[in-house]
């Protein structure tokens, strides 16, 4: 049974193919490489060779492997490829996992080898990858419901539903209209009073009027700052087990400043890729190399912050996932490993280093504590390279009971001959060694708290040109050089001008170029991805031949040239789709568009996404009249559980901020990299540690715990309900009204106002018949006059609307 229908399917096959029966020609691009690219290079690439074997070029293919040759041209019948694929041999069986080959598929492979074996060049061979081809400008596509349509955006988000046969949401609701768009453009709650003024204002350019005031807004600034110092990695340390303090604030400001002034996007780029090398730089310009000059440090490793510039370079900028070629050739994408170096090259001529922007006498201050850490270090290297050459000294002298109080770890390497320990264990017996010896263990500490105080001087850390020369890492090892290489662009994108010498400020003029077909799409995706909560390409970081296509490549073209072609205007690009009628439409779910477009890819309505853990504070605190409007400033230290820094490598403190400080924005809060702040991490906030793209959105029982029960949010419960309570005259329902309309920015339904005013009576009764409990929820913002009981049970209720899935959620 299993033989006739294999034979009928090779028969049918045959018949489609050549139905005369003469055995038509079968080409190698279009039938064979397909199969080898699907079945075999998993296991047969350059870089794997199973058997000795690759299988992605055709010159590879056909001079075999480890046993000799795969085919046999002119003789299918002793060729190993075909006995392995069709199970002629119960021992190699291939592909080992997955689907097998079907009978059409080891009939092409047989015909191609009775053939000839004819083929050329690479089996990946296919047309220009879409994002790799120039930026076109797509006609605007017309669509049957017109009047939908508010500018071109709709035309192409319609063009697509109407294909699908779906139609559009209705509009949003006018306060869930401005609430989601003062989220947005803003990141804060639109007041009661914005909103009786947006559902009092009648004309037709009402919301486009609150667009622009939103924009103008210096707030703008510090949310979409926020958005762009996740790609930036900023912290305000330098990451691993030292994780010494920097004063990098001033690149923040620098950000919320770009945003806010508009400054067009390619200068943007330009000014943080290599604004130091700029001619006239000024101190913004030197400043906005923070960019990369604030990521992770370790003076011993210096090549790893270049590896960390260039992959997030790719990421940012190009949509790449460039880090894949730091050791071989790029599986899928046409980036290559000495490509990669080249572009390692361009960051290998920079180093780190301090932009002084200090009065004289802070100045003069700097000197002298510069002198005293150069003498401290100098005395900790001369204990600590003591204390390693006196290891086989003091290892051969360690008794028992030493030897015991040393971390299980070491113990266990200590045992090993010194010949045979590893690096990390050679390491761990050094580190507990300098553990031991007193005077390095102050001196350490001495250096440690020194350069604290350095970097709360008016310094900000920045690029400088320093030329090294540059040689392939081979295999990715750094200690393992191979070829010199210079700086250079990859081949598939278009060519860098020339000039005589390549640097960072030819790769940033090259980024920017009217013939990069990647910035502007990537830009722009990511633009419509904070949005609409998933980009026209779904993924965001990687625009790679093997990710999935844009849900709308033409609008995705359409917006990118716009974009280019109109001054790298990021404003006028945002006010087009905040104004759209795609961006307005309602989130209510829409189960009749569910089977056709389950996950909303064709935007038949908006998204409902849960805040950024930095807007759930500052909402909370905006609600509460708590939240200063103060912008910009050096980092701040508000309240944080106990403990957090007690286990670190290196001495940190944590001495909470009084005043308004305590209330900025969350964008304002230190953050140190080894030891972040608990709550932004619990709510998804980046690790700082490498560029981050996009926010994951979980949703945790940890994270309702903290929302009800952080003394940050039950102060923010007492301020609101503090706010409410200040008419003289108790007005449970009126009280109740101001409260929802305050957090949501509408009023009440009847069975909400219901509910709300009877957990106030419930339990109001409760703490009238436990008034000492009262008393402690109440505590000292009690306003004068009230009763314990009767504000204790408005901070509940307070707490009950500052925990609704509404006020946590952007409609």
């Amino acid at each position: 049974m299993v033989a006739a229908r294999g034979a009928a399917c090779l028969g049918a096959e045959a018949a489609q193919r050549d139905p005369s029966g003469a055995g038509s020609p079968v080409d190698f691009t279009r039938d064979v490489a397909p199969v080898f690219e699907k079945s075999c290079s998993r296991c047969h690439n350059p870089v794997k060779r199973k058997g000795g074997l690759s299988l992605t070029h055709y010159a590879e293919a056909l001079a075999g492997g480890d046993s000799g040759p795969a085919f046999v041209a002119g003789k299918s019948s002793d060729s190993r490829l075909i006995k392995y694929v069709s199970g002629l041999d119960p021992d190699e069986i291939m592909p080992p996992q997955g689907d097998r080959l079907t009978a059409e598929q080891i009939h092409l492979l047989r015909a191609w080898i009775d053939q000839g074996a004819a083929g050329d060049g690479n089996i990946e061979k296919r047309p220009p990858h879409w994002a790799f081809q120039p930026i076109s400008h797509p006609p605007v596509p017309k669509v049957k419901k017109a009047r939908w349509v508010r500018n071109p955006i709709d035309a192409f988000i319609l063009s697509k539903l109407e294909a699908k046969r779906l139609a559009p949401s209705p509009e949003a609701g006018r306060p869930q209209l401005i609430r989601r768009l003062k989220l947005d453009l803003l990141g804060l709650p639109p007041t009661p009073a914005e909103v009786t003024a947006f559902l009092n204002d009648k004309s037709s350019a009402a919301y486009e009027r609150l667009v622009d005031s939103y924009l103008a807004s210096p707030h703008y600034g510090e949310r979409w700052g926020r958005h762009w110092l996740d790609l930036a990695r900023f912290a305000d340390s330098a990451g691993y087990e030292s994780d010494y303090p920097r004063s990098a604030w001033r690149y923040r400001d620098w950000v919320i400043n770009a945003f806010n002034q508009n400054l067009p996007y390619d200068q943007f780029v330009v000014d943080q890729l290599a604004g130091d090398l700029l001619p006239n730089a000024t101190d913004a310009q030197r400043i906005a190399t923070g960019f990369h000059a604030n990521n992770m440090f370790d003076p011993l490793q210096r090549w790893e912050s270049i590896i960390d510039r260039v992959n997030t370079t790719g990421t940012v900028f190009l949509g790449l996932t460039v880090g894949c070629a730091q050791c071989h050739n790029h599986k899928t994408d046409p980036l290559t490993n000495r490509e990669y170096y080249e572009l390692y090259a361009f960051f290998n001529q920079a180093d780190t280093t301090n932009l002084n922007v200090q009065t004289a006498e802070e100045k003069e201050k700097r000197r002298g504590m510069d002198e005293k850490l150069a003498g401290l270090e100098k005395q900790l290297a001369a204990v600590e390279t003591a204390l390693s050459n006196g290891l086989p000294a003091w290892e051969t002298n360690l008794n028992a009971a030493e030897l015991a109080k040393l971390p299980f770890t070491v113990q266990s390497s200590l045992k090993k001959t010194a010949s045979s320990r590893s690096d990390e264990e050679k390491e761990a017996i050094l580190s507990a060694r300098l553990a031991q010896d007193k005077k390095q263990v102050d001196l350490a500490a001495s250096v440690g708290e020194l350069r604290g105080q350095i970097a709360g001087l008016p310094i900000v850390p920045v690029l400088t040109a320093s030329p090294h020369e540059t040689h392939i890492f081979l295999r990715g090892v750094a200690d393992n050089e191979g070829d010199a290489v210079t700086p250079g662009a990859p081949a598939f994108l278009p060519p860098m001008t020339k000039t005589n010498a390549l640097n960072r400020l030819d790769l940033a003029r090259w980024l920017v170029a009217p013939e990069n077909p990647l910035l502007a799409r990537v830009e722009m995706n990511r633009v419509w991805m904070r949005y609409f909560g998933t980009g026209l390409v779904e993924t965001e970081n990687d625009f790679g031949v093997k990710t999935p296509p844009p849900s709308h490549p033409e609008l995705l073209d359409w917006l990118a040239s716009e974009f280019r072609n109109n001054g790298w205007d990021l404003k006028a690009m945002q006010r087009l789709i905040v104004c759209s009628a795609t961006y307005r439409q309602s989130s209510a779910a829409r189960p009749d568009a569910e089977p056709e477009d389950p996950q909303d890819r064709f935007l038949s309505r908006q998204r409902r996404l849960r805040l950024d853990a930095e807007i759930i504070r500052d909402e909370s605190l905006y609600v509460g009249d708590l939240l200063s409007p103060k912008i910009g400033g050096a980092s701040v230290f508000p309240y944080q559980p106990p403990g957090i820094l007690e286990f670190r490598a290196t001495k940190a403190e944590w001495i909470p901020s009084t005043g308004e400080d305590q209330h900025r924005r969350s964008l304002y809060t230190w953050f140190w990299r080894l030891t972040p702040h608990p709550y932004p991490t619990l709510f998804d906030a980046p690790d700082a540690l490498t560029t981050c793209t996009r926010r994951n959105r979980s949703d945790t029982p940890v994270q309702a715990l903290t929302l009800l029960n952080d003394p940050v949010f039950n102060e923010c419960a007492h301020a609101l309900a503090t706010r409410v309570l200040k008419d003289e005259e108790p007005a449970p329902k009126k009280q109740v009204r101001e409260m929802v309309q305050i957090c949501l920015g509408r009023q009440p339904t009847k069975p909400e106002q219901s509910l709300l005013l009877d957990l106030l009576a419930e339990q109001r009764a409760d703490f009238a018949a436990r008034l000492d409990d009262a008393r402690k929820i109440a505590g000292r913002e009690c306003p004068a006059g009230t009763e314990p009981a009767r504000y204790a049970a408005w901070v509940v209720v307070a707490r009950t609307v500052l925990n609704l899935d509404e006020f946590l959620t952007r409609e």
